[in-house]
């Protein structure tokens, strides 16, 4: 295992003795961070011991892209682009988390981001002892109102100079969102060392995708105005979670672990 998979998962068997109902792990992270991974090596390592386990990535949880577009045309036009709250369908993430932590059977969604469109058919899975819930933002609570009236980049300079993109996020997080983040019994971060890496980071992604040709792959001037939209949440998350995730990883620019918290 990894370093930070090791404590992940030292940490997750601890967590998982103290219950006796499913457990619901939350796992945030700035993009590129390495979430997907290590819930992968996670979910190996934990089936190993005889626990079932799955995984549920808020990713999966976005709305059509015909749906966004009416979010878009009704809210700002911003919402065209999946990532951040209210981009997703919550209602349902609640209704699949309440259904794991009752011990039934779940059905899972998948998204495909290649066709912008959730598959048609979702994966099944069992009663599980451990849900593991990652994302970028999971498990994020919203800004003080004050904190939203100068924007933090172009972006939200240039394209929500009336802060209404920005302000309907917030909303998202303190209602809806703060409903289905409520349903985590236990919260890890994977925090970058700045937001800078993060662009970096999500580059290499980026040129993983071209060097494999695959479809939608951004060049450098659509992923600086990409990670943008990113930008706001991903701040206050790294100034804010530390301090009450129930286990923190600060990471290098190398994505290694320095220090639990």
């Amino acid at each position: 295992m990894t370093p930070s998979l090791d404590r992940i998962a030292a940490a997750t068997r601890t967590w998982l003795a103290a219950t006796d109902r499913p457990l619901i792990l939350g796992l945030c992270g700035a993009q590129g961070s390495g979430k997907s991974t290590i819930a992968a090596g996670l979910q190996t390592q934990m089936e190993a011991e005889g626990r079932r386990t799955a995984i549920l990535s808020l990713d999966d949880l976005y709305l059509s892209g015909a749906a966004r577009a009416r979010l878009a045309q009704a809210v700002h036009p911003l919402f065209r682009t999946r990532g951040v709250p209210g981009t997703h369908d919550a209602v349902r993430g609640i209704a699949i988390l309440d259904v794991a932590k009752g011990g039934e059977a779940l059905l899972l969604p998948r998204f495909d981001k290649g066709r912008d469109e959730p598959f048609a058919q979702d994966e099944a899975a069992g009663p599980v002892d451990l849900l593991i819930f990652e994302g970028w933002c999971v498990g994020a609570r919203p800004q003080a109102e004050t904190a939203l009236a100068a924007p933090v980049n172009a972006l939200e300079r240039r394209e929500d100079p009336d802060a209404v993109w920005r302000r309907h996020v917030n909303r998202q997080l303190w209602g809806i969102y703060a409903e289905l983040f409520a349903r985590i019994d236990r919260l890890v971060l994977l925090a970058a060392p700045d937001f800078a890496v993060v662009r970096d980071w999500r580059g290499q992604q980026e040129e993983a995708l071209w060097a494999s040709k695959a479809s939608g792959a951004m060049d450098a001037a659509q992923l600086d105005r990409f990670v943008q939209h990113y930008e706001r949440l991903t701040r206050h998350i790294l100034a804010e979670m530390p301090g009450r995730a129930d286990l923190t990883l600060s990471l290098d620019h190398n994505r290694q672990p320095r220090a639990a918290a």
